[in-house]
């Protein structure tokens, strides 16, 4: 081992006590926030549940134009209605993300008749809600082209772009239970852990990007109607978010490029819990929760 790599092994441990002890900081004393007021917004899955409410933050915030993204057009018109009486510009397109072709023609669109983007937010998604044994070989597919393939033709659609201005912002709405998996929800927890990895490896690609990032955000179980019925034993002791509470987290930590988001913070126990304690403890934990039957009830949309 020459002396140039002893150095950098030696080096390590500072860098490491050095960016700890940043954040901690940045978590006490946040610094400057991103002034929104030359971005344009585009949020897939925008018409309703989180997405909705993060249109409206971001306007709130001061968004210079947003762009709403959905299946259901009567959702799209009504938050995009809602968000223009805010005094933002906002525009609609009809698009399933899940169709890589008519993302890339929606996209170019978008840059014709809006501008480019500069914020692209990925939200949407889908859960079937049944075990794997249950579960419908096509309602399978849904949940892995929209949840995670759809990520892939947006960001490629978007992020070139991004890159040649050296401005922009990739944003992915996740959920924990890309990291905590529960019965009842394969389809949904595995497309999940992948859109999870898919925003790691991106994150890390785009550290020598001068201008753009990445966050990821992952909520806990959030009151919308996606997951309607759910029940976890305990609602005091862990409450369902307030989707407007999610939104705003979200915009926060896109202003203050932070990279990854636990939603409430209590969530980095369960990470590491998960990291140090056995099988066989963490089933108790999921037993006593209630995460083992909490789709039981599940109604929600698909």
């Amino acid at each position: 081992m020459d002396v140039r790599a002893v150095g950098c092994v030696l080096l390590l441990p500072i860098q490491i006590l050095y960016h700890t002890l940043r954040a901690g900081v940045r978590l006490l004393l946040p610094g400057r926030r991103r002034d929104l007021s030359g971005d344009v917004v585009l949020i897939t899955g925008g018409g309703r549940g989180i997405g909705r409410h993060l249109a409206k933050e971001f306007a709130k915030c001061g968004a210079k134009k947003l762009i709403l993204w959905g299946r259901t057009e009567k959702c799209l018109k009504e938050a995009c209605e809602e968000i223009n009486l805010m005094g933002t510009e906002c525009h609609y397109f009809v698009c399933d993300v899940a169709n890589r072709e008519e993302v890339y023609k929606q996209a170019k669109v978008v840059r014709e008749k809006v501008g480019d983007v500069t914020i692209l937010v990925n939200n949407a998604a889908v859960v079937h809600g049944k075990s794997l044994m249950d579960s419908d070989d096509d309602a399978l597919l849904k949940s892995q082209h929209i949840n995670t393939m759809g990520q892939f033709w947006t960001t490629k659609a978007f992020l070139p772009r991004m890159l040649e201005l050296q401005k922009g912002h990739v944003v992915c709405v996740n959920s924990i239970l890309s990291l905590s998996p529960i019965p009842g929800a394969i389809d949904y927890c595995t497309s999940k852990a992948s859109s999870l990895a898919f925003m790691e490896s991106l994150t890390l690609g785009l550290l020598d990007c001068p201008g753009v990032g990445c966050t990821t955000v992952l909520p806990f179980h959030t009151n919308t109607e996606m997951f309607q019925g759910m029940r976890v034993r305990f609602p005091k002791l862990f409450p369902p978010l307030k989707p407007e509470v999610v939104a705003q987290r979200t915009v926060d930590a896109v202003r203050t490029n932070t990279a990854f988001v636990y939603l409430p913070w209590t969530m980095h126990a369960l990470v590491i819990l998960k990291s140090i304690l056995p099988q066989s403890a963490l089933e108790e934990i999921h037993k006593f929760s209630g995460t083992y039957t909490c789709m039981n009830t599940f109604k929600g949309r698909t």
